[in-house]
């Protein structure tokens, strides 16, 4: 086999080399370039703290009632005969709602009335020989007692009937009817419920700390889950004389106005009690730094460089905060205060939000 002689080798670099460093130079002189390039200031948006009308208020949980409400029981052990509601109808003061078996309470009545009856007209026979002389007032006396006697029996008889007519004691809506006519109920149990919604009597506490910011008379606005978008207002009617030692609170009812009869005894209202109103200055919640105990705001300063200024926070109302401790003309950082520091340069737009806000 005959050998090969060795290609010689180039001392220079192929063309191919030469141009992928060329471009690596390229682009790295590109990314140092483009690194160098100095970073804008952060853009934020500033407001001017504007006055605000800011109300203190009391919140609560309360338990709505029925204006009146009776569950109407069995007076005693007999059979339902009659009924006279529907589920959920509107039943008038008076109207009959059920009808208990009476045979036995009819008859003794019958059997009253013809002895009473009877003894009147013996009553009247001793009352003219007395007159006569032929009588004595001793007789006289005990014929007068047997006739009060027939007389309360017969009355006993009446009312005993008049206890098997459940009428209702005031108008309103029934609830549902849980017996049938020919059922035998026991003496106390339930027949129905009747409801006055016209009005809703509403139970919350009010913390000790805060009675002296409710009183008898003062307005209140509820909101019920079933109608979010519903708001239903009302006065203060009582306050508890008595505060609950376990909870430091007091028991305050209110009476509403229960228009298309939308509020139901049992639900839970949100409460709300206006207490105290007064003007302050206001920014975005937004814009306030928490650190602590301590807050914080970023104004823009000289050099419009971003200044730490601390502030009193007071009550907040729609998404703005009551603040003082700022100049009413101060320059407030209220978007984008995650990317400010103190002593920071600062690109801004001016914001009319908090306008809109306070002129509500």
């Amino acid at each position: 086999m005959l050998a090969t002689p060795d290609r010689p080798t180039s001392r220079y670099p192929s063309v191919g080399v030469v141009l992928l460093v060329g471009v690596l130079m390229l682009a790295g002189c590109r990314e140092k370039a483009g690194g160098s390039k100095p970073k804008q200031p952060p853009l934020v948006t500033i407001v001017t703290p504007q006055p605000h009308l800011f109300v203190d208020r009391i919140e609560a949980i309360g338990t709505a009632r029925a204006n009146e409400q009776v569950t109407l029981a069995a007076p005693v052990a007999e059979r339902i005969e009659q009924l006279h509601f529907t589920d959920g109808g509107f039943v008038r003061a008076g109207q009959v709602i059920a009808v208990m078996t009476q045979a036995e309470e009819r008859a003794a009545l019958a059997g009253a009335q013809a002895e009473e009856r009877q003894i009147r007209a013996q009553l009247g026979r001793v009352e003219a020989l007395a007159a006569k002389g032929f009588a004595t007032n001793a007789t006289l006396e005990q014929q007068v007692a047997a006739t009060q006697r027939a007389r309360s029996q017969a009355d006993n008889a009446r009312a005993q009937i008049a206890d098997r007519v459940i009428r209702a004691p005031f108008s309103g809506y029934a609830s549902l009817r849980m017996i049938s006519v020919g059922a035998i109920v026991a003496s106390g149990a339930p027949i129905a419920t009747i409801s006055d919604i016209s009005r809703i009597k509403l139970d919350f506490t009010v913390p000790e700390t805060a009675l002296g910011s409710v009183a008898v008379g003062q307005s209140i606005g509820t909101i019920a889950a079933a109608y979010p978008d519903a708001r239903f207002t009302g006065r203060i009617a009582t306050i508890d004389p008595v505060i609950d030692p376990a909870t430091r609170a007091a028991s305050v009812r209110a009476i509403l106005a229960n228009p298309g009869n939308r509020l139901k005894p049992g639900m839970l209202l949100t409460v709300t009690v206006a207490a105290a109103s007064r003007q302050g200055l206001a920014v975005p919640e937004l814009a306030v730094i928490g650190d602590g105990a301590e807050r914080y705001v970023f104004v823009v300063g000289p050099g419009d460089k971003a200044v730490r200024t601390k502030v009193v926070t007071g009550l907040r109302d729609d998404g703005l905060i009551e603040v003082r401790g700022l100049a009413a003309d101060a320059r407030v950082v209220s978007e984008g205060v995650v990317k400010v520091t103190d002593g920071a340069k600062l690109r801004w737009k001016t914001s009319k939000t908090i306008a809109k806000a306070a002129a509500r």
